[in-house]
């Protein structure tokens, strides 16, 4: 198995994730503020707990966005950091399609992914599961949460802080989400898992050539 070390500080949670030949290993807190100081040495311990240098890494994998800014730029300066450090390729994943695929295993055949963009908008997109992995569906979206509306009839499970504006979302929508864990935020364990895959189909890049996915046009520091 590749060694792929993952990270992520899109949202009030920051996380980072080893994938090993055991399985994956993460480590995950919720700090609404302080991501730049807690990043790193939350990396260094996990890198020293396995006994791992930089050097041994064959790439680093990071939430791409959407999300906040301040913490997408975080995160991605550290892989970005650590990548040109180790020589090794980066591999960006959608932080939507990680939230999707921590319930590849659900009941359920369709998933919406919703985050607070803040303002009174939300990030949002819908992913279909299949074999145990989320496949996005259309586009990854931003829209204030009355113009929220599925293409797609069929029941499905929502999840992401996002939902916190389900009342505000039109009723047609309301009545296609029939299950809701608001709780579900971009995990590193979740990017790992779906960096294996990209990693395998050779979907990787140089680390100068990335950067975050905000979705906004008018980017603002949240």
């Amino acid at each position: 198995m590749p060694r792929i070390l993952a990270l992520d500080s899109s949202t009030e949670a920051c996380s980072c994730a080893l994938t090993l030949d055991s399985g994956i290993t993460e480590s995950f807190d919720i700090i609404p503020r302080g991501h730049t100081r807690h990043m790193l040495p939350m990396i260094k311990k996990l890198m020293n707990e396995h006994e791992l240098e930089f050097a041994a890494l064959d790439a680093v994998a990071v939430g791409a966005g959407p999300g906040s800014f301040t913490g997408l730029r975080i995160a991605a300066g550290v892989a970005q950091g650590i990548a040109f450090g180790a020589g090794i390729p980066l591999i960006p994943v959608s932080t939507l399609a990680c939230m999707a695929q921590q319930k590849a295993q659900s009941a359920h055949s369709f998933i919406l992914s919703c985050l607070d963009a803040r303002i009174n908008e939300v990030y949002w997109a819908v992913f279909s599961l299949q074999s145990g992995k989320a496949t996005l569906l259309g586009e990854e979206q931003l829209t204030r949460p009355e113009a929220l509306l599925l293409q797609n009839n069929e029941p499905m499970l929502a999840v992401g802080n996002g939902m916190e504006f389900y009342q505000q979302m039109p009723e047609d929508t309301r009545q296609g989400l029939v299950e809701i864990d608001a709780g579900v935020y971009p995990r590193a364990s979740a990017i790992a898992e779906l960096a294996l895959e990209q990693w395998q189909a050779g979907q990787h890049i140089d680390p100068a050539e990335f950067s975050p996915t905000y979705l906004r046009n008018q980017v603002t520091q949240n």
